[in-house]
């Protein structure tokens, strides 16, 4: 069974490699989008995500539908933070075990790049000259991602 989920709360990195673990699996692939300290020069004191969930979470297991049907993925994590998240913090997850290494790579990469492209989850960064914006994340391919 699949995990698909925006959450408020911590994302459990090793409770996410444990889920995903199969006897069947010949590879395991995990990515983790932390939130960082600086984005074009400017130093962020972390992130607010924003959105709405139950679009979201659809879109979300769209995506893991898709992935599971290109890929043979056997099991599949996919959590996205919302609310305020401090720098080094666990941003979004996307986990995957697939019989081969090179499915379980490729679908933990297809997975992060949708989740981005199309998933209506918004991001404004905290600077620290006291300000927050709203800003255009620049993985978006539709150029109205914020």
């Amino acid at each position: 069974m699949d995990i698909v989920r925006v959450q408020e709360w911590t994302i459990d990195v090793e409770d996410a490699r444990a889920a995903i673990h199969d006897a069947g699996a010949g590879g395991e692939a995990l990515f983790v989008g932390t939130v960082r300290n600086s984005f074009e020069g400017r130093t962020s004191l972390g992130l607010f995500y924003e959105s709405y969930q139950d679009l979201a979470e659809k879109e979300m297991r769209r995506i893991a539908q898709e992935l599971r049907r290109e890929f043979g993925i056997l099991r599949l994590v996919m959590i996205h933070r919302v609310g305020e998240l401090a720098v080094g913090e666990a941003a979004v997850l996307v986990a995957v075990s697939a019989a081969h290494r090179g499915q379980a790579f490729a679908a933990c990469q297809a997975g992060i790049d949708r989740v981005k492209e199309r998933v209506p989850i918004w991001k404004k960064e905290r600077w620290a000259e006291g300000e927050a914006s709203w800003h255009h994340d620049p993985a978006s391919s539709s150029g109205t991602r914020l």
